[in-house]
């Protein structure tokens, strides 16, 4: 692990403008996520209105393949697809649920931010395992304190989800945030309390857990992106920015 940068108050301000604009684009597509709409409407409607804020959609390609970089503005991820979904003509159907993660780039700063809606009416499994992931992600949150370590954030949404009956996935990590849409430190959703880093106030974390209702593995798709749960059960994602403070840890993407 490298050097995890810390940022100034200045910079804080600038991760808090792109993080704004995640939020909005998650309030946003709240209201529209119903059975019949496709995946490239929602994408469309989020790439005009982070261009109308003044920002850049993070995730246009992106990528370390350059015949492969990431075609869309969001990952949409239905169902059984864990994270990287490239919207495109699927329409989405009552009882689905649907992950929705968006990165944004302003003034040289980067937020990044997910959320899981259910398309109409939803099973109890579904309710309770986006419930679940969304509770995890506040007990890890809660860790982000200076004097802790990074991965009592790791072992606080673990420990949550496992008393929960559901499983996290290993393969993908959070990640510091801030001039680089993915900086260091990875942030893993398991791990030991008392190790990795020392928090320090400043530190800029994206925390997220991606939780299935079965097992833990995962596979690739052959599209290069899209991860989806070995087994086919339904997986849930959701993540904030946070400012590791002294007290009380900030969330930018609130």
């Amino acid at each position: 692990m490298g050097k995890v940068p810390i940022k100034s108050r200045h910079e804080v301000e600038l991760i808090r403008e792109s993080s704004k604009i995640v939020a909005e684009v998650l309030a946003l597509l709240g209201s529209r996520i119903k059975p019949g709409v496709l995946t490239k409407e929602l994408d469309e409607i989020a790439e005009r209105f982070i261009r109308s804020r003044g920002g850049t959609p993070a995730f246009k390609g992106y990528g370390h393949d350059r015949k492969n970089l990431f075609p869309a503005s969001l990952c949409i991820s239905i169902d059984d697809e864990v994270v990287h979904g490239i919207p495109n003509g699927h329409t989405l159907d009552e009882g689905m649920i649907v992950s929705i993660d968006v990165g944004v780039r302003k003034d040289g700063y980067y937020g990044d931010g997910a959320r899981t809606y259910a398309v109409g009416r939803v099973n109890e499994e579904k309710k309770r395992l986006m419930r679940v992931t969304e509770e995890s992600l506040y007990k890890g949150v809660e860790k982000a304190v200076e004097g802790n370590h990074l991965h009592d954030i790791s072992f606080a949404v673990q420990k949550y989800v496992e008393a929960n009956g559901f499983s996290v996935v290993r393969d993908l990590v959070g990640h510091g945030v801030g001039k680089s849409l993915h900086e260091e430190p990875p942030i893993p959703n398991y791990g030991d309390p008392g190790t990795g880093v020392k928090l320090k106030e400043g530190m800029v974390l994206a925390i997220e857990p991606m939780v299935n209702a079965g097992t833990y593995k995962v596979e690739f798709d052959d599209d290069g992106w899209t991860v989806r749960t070995a087994d086919g059960s339904p997986s849930a994602h959701y993540e904030h920015t946070v400012v590791v403070r002294k007290g009380e840890p900030e969330i930018l993407t609130r």
